[in-house]
């Protein structure tokens, strides 16, 4: 079996972009002699890289590991080239995550690395599937997110876990509720994250088999947003609890909800960079 560099090196973009037009531009390439490439490799490997959802290009398995020793042959030649030369080794460690543990998770690492080294660390923002998706495929380093299924092919930590808070402007009837349940949301207006979020999903089920009737006042997207409707009075909102409050809103446990759990992700093999292992130190004993 024959595996050319050049195609590897080819395959890793498109894994990151899953596009052909986007990747083609990357590599300064035609789509087609980008098509030609990747479906060589396929043939050379006998086995199938990505298929169709939809509209959307999809990795397989297979793909995800090639992606993922592309990457990691794409390292350890730039650090080698590096030593080589004489001078440090200079890819940055990609850390993977979205807006809520970047607002209310990660700052003072990220701040802190940075003040150290600008160039240590790259940030990609994305939801928890694009997390796992980069993690897996080795465009990412580390990953942070809420998960509900916990992976089984990578390592995972607890980072932090919060209640599931409802956030009400302040002359409300329930902000004078120490604690509130599903079923005292009956009849309310809501502001929500978009249908098909996990969050939004989670809070439906639960809210239907609470047997709480309400209606949508607004989709948002992202906690900040969130919260600036209910401070505005368009309505009430249930937040993860790292979330602070704005002016003229309090929080409120909800009992009938189950607790958020942040995770850190990694591949099993990543400990053994050092830079890797250490921006993960930091990350749990900061969170």
């Amino acid at each position: 079996m024959a595996v050319s560099p050049d195609a590897l090196a080819a395959f890793a973009v498109f894994a990151e972009h899953l596009n052909f037009t986007r990747a083609a531009e990357r590599l300064r390439i035609s789509q087609p002699a980008l098509h030609v490439k990747i479906g060589k490799l396929a043939r050379e490997l006998d086995r199938p890289l990505y298929h169709r959802v939809g509209r959307r290009l999809v990795l397989t398995p297979e793909g995800e590991a090639v992606a993922r020793f592309a990457r990691a042959h794409d390292e350890r030649l730039a650090q080698f080239l590096a030593e080589f030369a004489g001078a440090a080794p200079r890819r940055p460690v990609v850390l993977a995550a979205g807006q809520g543990a970047y607002l209310y998770l990660l700052g003072d690492t990220i701040r802190a690395v940075l003040a150290e080294e600008p160039t240590r660390l790259r940030l990609i923002n994305c939801d928890h599937r694009q997390m796992l998706a980069a993690v897996r495929t080795g465009q990412a380093h580390l990953g942070v997110s809420v998960l509900d299924v916990l992976p089984e092919d990578l390592t995972v930590a607890e980072l932090a876990t919060f209640p599931q808070m409802l956030f009400v402007p302040e002359g409300h009837r329930l902000a004078r509720r120490r604690s509130v349940g599903l079923r005292d949301l009956d009849g309310a207006r809501m502001v929500v994250p978009p249908q098909h979020r996990p969050h939004r999903v989670l809070l439906e089920q639960a809210l239907r088999a609470a047997g709480a009737g309400w209606t949508v006042a607004v989709e948002a997207e992202g906690w900040p947003l969130i919260a600036q409707f209910v401070a505005l009075g368009v309505g009430l909102a249930v937040v993860n609890g790292c979330v602070p409050p704005p002016a003229g809103v309090v929080a409120r446990p909800v009992r009938d909800l189950p607790p958020i759990t942040y995770h850190l992700v990694h591949q099993p093999s990543a400990m053994s960079d050092p830079r890797i292992t250490g921006l993960a130190q930091r990350i749990l004993a900061r969170a």
